[in-house]
């Protein structure tokens, strides 16, 4: 605990506390980052300090301007700066700033489920809210297992998923993340959750990599092996992003959703969407699943619902698996003290009112291939292999050889990307992801509102940047 001489109620100024202590220092000392190796701060580095966003752009408290080439975390699909969210906040707080969904209601969450029932496909009309995208994950999973158990089939637990696939933090979901390293601290997880081949077409066998629709044909048949394997009467769902985010944006090959759903019906397992990040927007519609062309037994959302401005998150269920729940003594005896908050839920109905009146997804459809064919540009660098996504989700993977897609060892990975690229891409300007939870790749995932200006100036920004990071190899 520290002390100054000034009290706690004493003014902020731009770069001090109330309590008169340098910002960033304060963010040294007692903030605790997530996902952040503080060993850098430790060491002299100053902590980023964001203090300001309109549009597509945020500030730092230097003044400094950036293209938010993330939209925060995949979230701000409507950009920043939004007074009408504010507002749309403001309006419910002052009438109902809180009340739990605990056998109650509230007009906002009533609201908000009812809009989302209308845009989820086929009979996917209740919605269970959290207050983010692990939890809707960790959710789905308990719907699960309690759902096979009231109608006869107890034995039906277990999960599938992709290999370095990211789900969230709760132990149930972070066990159906495929990503070791996320899991090695926390261990031991929950059982049952099992991994399979993700949609990296990249990175295919060698024989597939010319067929996408082999490839999508090949991967899909790998869930149905690990169902096999593991025995049809314990599997109980597989949880299936439409676009994987971890390793680098993997869209799924044509066909691929449309052979899982048939092996999902056929073993009689449960198709769990996990929208987190693709939803409302991010690859085109409101839900991914419609860019897609299937329809899943669960979505899971969060982000974009409410362009980040307050946190809320949903599992959306089918009608048939609610049907155990609507007699008797049974109820699911799960829930979160602020899920559906009524000032979240208020704020996702105006976020969803934008969508409609500016026609977001209409602006994403028409410009999505403009934002592809920006970024491939950039395959004329020797250290870009590949550049894929949709919609407004993309990943650049970065390979050291591109004839032979050799990539990075470990230690040049964390030299090019945690040594040079990270701070780089900052100091040029763009925020975005510099990951390598798999293969080394830069994210980009920028607000809903942006075209080609951005676009082009997007492009310019990386290919500086990734010009001098090949200099340096």
């Amino acid at each position: 605990m520290t002390s100054t001489s000034q009290g706690v109620n004493a003014p902020a100024s731009a770069t001090t506390t109330p309590r008169g202590t340098n910002r960033s220092d304060a963010a040294r000392d007692h903030l605790w980052m997530h996902f952040t190796r503080h060993s850098t701060y430790e060491n002299g580095g100053q902590v980023p300090i964001i203090v300001r966003g309109e549009g597509a752009y945020i500030w730092d408290d230097q003044g400094r301007r950036y293209l938010d080439g993330l939209a925060g975390l995949f979230t701000v699909q409507a950009g920043h700066g939004r007074t009408e969210l504010a507002e749309a906040a403001r309006k419910q707080a002052e009438q109902l700033a809180f009340f739990p969904l605990w056998s109650y209601a509230h007009p906002a969450a009533i609201d908000l489920a009812e809009r989302l029932a209308h845009e989820a496909p086929g009979d996917l009309n209740r919605v269970f809210f959290t207050t983010g995208g692990g939890e809707a994950v960790e959710t789905a999973w308990k719907l699960a297992k309690q759902y096979y158990k009231l109608i006869g089939k107890p034995t039906k637990h277990k999960v599938i998923s992709r290999n370095v696939a990211y789900h969230g933090t709760p132990q149930g979901a972070l066990s159906i993340t495929g990503i070791p390293d996320a899991k090695v601290p926390f261990e031991p997880l929950v059982p049952g959750a099992h991994k399979v081949p993700n949609t990296n077409l990249y990175r295919a066998p060698e024989h597939l990599r010319e067929d996408a629709k082999a490839f999508g044909r090949w991967a899909a048949e790998r869930i149905a092996e690990a169902i096999e394997f593991e025995g049809p009467d314990s599997v109980a769902a597989v949880f299936l992003e439409p676009v994987q985010n971890s390793g680098g944006c993997f869209p799924p090959p044509p066909g691929y959703f449309e052979r899982v759903r048939e092996i999902c019906d056929e073993y009689d397992v449960l198709l769990v969407s996990d929208e987190t990040i693709c939803a409302f927007g991010r690859i085109g519609e409101i839900f991914a699943c419609n860019d897609f062309g299937y329809v899943p037994d669960i979505i899971t959302c969060a982000k974009g619902m409410t362009s980040g401005y307050s946190p809320i998150g949903a599992m959306i269920a089918s009608e048939r698996l609610f049907e155990p729940f609507k007699s008797g003594h049974t109820s699911f005896l799960h829930g979160y003290t602020f899920g559906g908050h009524p000032v979240s839920a208020a704020v996702a109905m105006a976020n969803l009112d934008i969508f409609e009146r500016e026609g977001l997804v209409q602006h994403v459809h028409e410009n999505a291939p403009h934002f592809r064919a920006a970024l491939e540009k950039l395959n004329d660098l020797p250290i870009v292999g590949d550049v894929r996504g949709e919609g407004f989700f993309y990943g650049i993977e970065l390979v050291k050889d591109k004839s032979t897609r050799e990539t990075f060892n470990d230690d040049e990975a964390e030299r090019l990307l945690r040594g040079f690229l990270s701070k780089a891409l900052y100091d040029a300007g763009l925020y975005c992801r510099a990951d390598d939870r798999g293969d080394p790749v830069i994210q980009l995932a920028p607000p809903l509102i942006i075209g080609q200006t951005e676009f082009d100036d997007i492009e310019q920004r990386l290919r500086g940047v990734l010009t001098e990071a090949w200099s340096r190899l």
